[in-house]
């Protein structure tokens, strides 16, 4: 395989993010999605061109170094790739995803006054995320790592002048450190044990470290290898939002829509199950790690779902279905089910970066309303969108022959056929969450493309309540700077949505489809949200596939027992429809239907009786209020009295200061010494010679 065209990969990307970055006022908004549009296009074609020649081409993986960063003390800093099956598939999916929202990204920010400055950021998120899935060595990992929680910063924040995008963009961050501070320590103690950073010698140690033990206390001591993966996974708690590190993806919404969908389908949230799966050689060899991986990925999988059961706001439902799928991955791999996890993975990319985009789109045709109970009947108005936003929708409830059915009922069958501690818990977190994704699913879809018009009724109490100015409401909703009104390219005021709307010939209030640079996207996801699971479940998740990309232990392999009974995609969806899954679906679709479609006042009727338990749910079972009110106030009380006490009253006040001002009284002592008079130095030579005699004769 040639490093030449590898290199290339992620660098288009790169380099398109540079010139649109700093070349944006001269080469202008259409020369900014130009070329960080082909630089991507060609990053895809690329990954598919090497995907094709590791699968059907017979090329071995490539494994080595492309340059030498630095070496010190024999450690060699390498920039090296490990491109085999399963970082292949991964980029192929990542590029896929990225093209599709490069173009959709057209459409929906064309009229913000930071269209360059968003396409550079995407571009180079692409090349951040491409950097962490080719990486063979833990420090390119970890460059990769940071660098797509970086770009997701700027762009949850994206739209700087709003406060509540600066919150976001800030409780991302923080919250990714802190499953950071647990990965970085991970890699080091990988480092510690190996004396490398290379994956091949992590992995070729990882039987010999199974046996090490780490001593804690004097008579308590760890396994080092299960501490290890704890470690790695706490940083993938954090970067792909698990319980409960999970509290600033649903926040994130904040950003725009193409970024919403970049971030929760193929690239930053995904990162930690590469990760995981990468590691296998590590964790098969930890079962009490795996336990702990599979715990948590089935709480989130269950208990995240249910709340986008009580949300309204389009975005967010969807977010909170971000988490529970990625709960599902989580128990996969605790499963050692590695492989449906990364199956799951890519088929979820296509379905969720089509419910994101298809929710932008809706957002675009609403005039940026996300509020669900302010649409209604939009199936008429939105044909394109409707369709699509259902054939992605009947993807995630894993309606059978649906790219989610085929991912989504192995995991729930790979957990309830293992044996690991926590199994039974998970087995039915992640059963009855097939009910819970279809109800939130069905009601998202019925809420907004059927039933009544209720837009009309928005409309109609907000012109009684008397409209805003279209000048203040685009500020509001897409801010161009410190303050200002938004400007356009050739700096002069920038025209809001509302009134581009009306220059197309749409009333304020009334719905429409979104131009085809917003449509073409969706239908292009909506293809593989349909048609891939069927095409690649035998051969990428029963089949041999990821070859020797994923270690599983003979014992713990749930998936090569289920291949045993796998006779095809067809035979498998058919009798999916006689599996607990199947029927779960159906009655969320009922509930659904009955609630919040055939009589609405029931859902009020049930909000009213069960409301304890929908405050909790609004609340998000309060892990935003500890946060805010207990962990953050104790840790600035802590930082607070560190500066004073430690910093201030010890660094400052005693040690420098302090010592400073000992050195200064010594000095004036010394100084009435050295007075200038001989009898004084006369008298103190007196002393001196009657105090050696004493201790001489004391001696004798």
């Amino acid at each position: 395989m040639n490093p030449h065209l590898l290199i290339a990969i992620p660098l288009a990307p790169l380099a398109a993010a540079v010139i649109a970055g700093l070349g944006g006022r001269v080469i202008g908004r259409a020369g900014a999605h130009t070329v960080t549009i082909f630089g991507v296009a060609v990053s895809f074609a690329l990954s598919m061109h090497v995907l094709e020649q590791l699968y059907a081409g017979g090329v071995p993986a490539f494994n080595g170094p492309v340059y030498t960063w630095a070496v010190t003390d024999g450690v060699h800093i390498d920039v090296g790739f490990l491109i085999d099956r399963l970082s292949a598939l991964m980029m192929a999916v990542v590029t896929f995803v990225s093209l599709c929202v490069h173009v959709y990204t057209i459409g929906y920010m064309r009229e913000d006054p930071g269209y360059t400055r968003f396409f550079s950021y995407i571009s180079l998120f692409t090349f951040s995320m491409l950097m962490l899935v080719m990486s063979n060595n833990f420090m390119q990992l970890f460059f990769g790592w940071e660098a797509v929680g970086m770009v997701s910063y700027l762009l949850i924040g994206f739209w700087y002048t709003r406060p509540s995008a600066i919150f976001a963009n800030m409780k991302a961050f923080i919250v990714n450190r802190v499953g950071d501070f647990g990965f970085i320590i991970g890699i080091a103690a990988v480092f510690s044990y190996t004396g490398s950073l290379s994956y091949d010698a992590a992995f070729a140690a990882a039987p010999h470290i199974a046996h090490a033990v780490i001593p804690i206390t004097a008579s308590t001591s760890w396994n080092a290898l299960t501490l290890i993966c704890i470690c790695l996974f706490i940083g993938a708690m954090g970067k792909s939002a698990q319980v409960p590190l999970h509290v600033w993806l649903p926040d994130s919404m904040e950003g725009p829509t193409p970024i919403s969908a970049l971030i929760h389908a193929a690239t930053m949230v995904t990162a930690g199950i590469f990760m995981v799966a990468r590691m296998s050689p590590l964790f098969e060899y930890s079962s009490t790690a795996l336990s702990f991986v599979l715990i948590i990925g089935a709480t989130t999988a269950f208990f995240m779902g249910i709340l986008g059961v009580v949300n309204n706001d389009i975005k967010r439902v969807i977010a909170y279905s971000t988490l529970s799928q990625l709960g599902y991955m989580t128990a996969a791999l605790g499963a050692s089910a590695y492989g449906a996890a990364i199956f799951h993975l890519m088929t979820h990319a296509f379905f969720k970066a089509l419910l994101f985009l298809a929710a932008g789109s809706v957002i675009i045709g609403m005039h940026h309303e996300q509020d669900m109970r302010k649409m209604g009947g939009l199936a008429k108005y939105m044909p394109i969108t409707a369709v699509t936003c259902w054939i992605g929708g009947l993807a995630l409830v894993a309606m059978p022959f649906f790219s989610g059915f085929y991912s989504k009922d192995a995991i729930i069958e790979a957990v309830g056929a293992s044996h690991r501690f926590g199994s039974t818990y998970a087995y039915w977190c992640v059963l009855l969450g097939a009910y819970i994704t279809s109800l939130y699913t069905f009601r998202l879809l019925f809420m907004t493309f059927h039933g009544e018009e209720r837009f009309r009724h928005a409309a109609a109490a907000h012109d009684r309540e008397g409209s805003k100015t279209v000048g203040h409401e685009a500020e509001r909703q897409e801010p161009g700077g410190h303050g200002h009104a938004p400007q356009d390219a050739h700096g002069g005021p920038a025209q809001p949505r509302a009134s581009v709307a009306a220059q197309h010939g749409h009333h304020p209030a009334e719905p429409h489809e979104s131009p085809w640079v917003v449509t073409l996207p969706l239908i292009a996801l909506a293809i593989p949200s349909l048609l891939v699971g069927y095409f690649t479940a035998g051969p990428v998740l029963y089949g041999s596939y990821f070859g020797h990309s994923i270690f599983v232990l003979p014992a713990d392999n749930v998936i090569g027992r289920m291949a045993a009974d796998f006779h095809g995609p067809g035979e498998l969806a058919f009798h999916g429809f006689l599996g607990a899954p199947f029927w779960l679906m159906i009655a969320g679709f009922v509930t659904a239907w009955v609630f919040f479609l055939w009589r609405p006042s029931l859902a009020d009727q049930a909000a009213r009786r069960f409301g304890w338990l929908r405050t909790i749910l609004i609340q998000k079972y309060y892990f935003d209020w500890v946060n805010e009110k207990v962990i953050a106030p104790l840790a600035r009380g802590v930082g607070f009295g560190l500066w004073k006490a430690g910093d201030q009253g010890i660094i400052d006040g005693a040690l420098v200061n302090g010592s400073a001002a000992t050195v200064g009284w010594f000095g004036g002592v010394v100084r009435r010494v050295q007075n200038g008079y001989l009898y004084s130095y006369a008298f103190w030579i007196v002393i001196g010679l009657a105090a050696l005699l004493g201790w001489f004769l004391a001696r004798g």
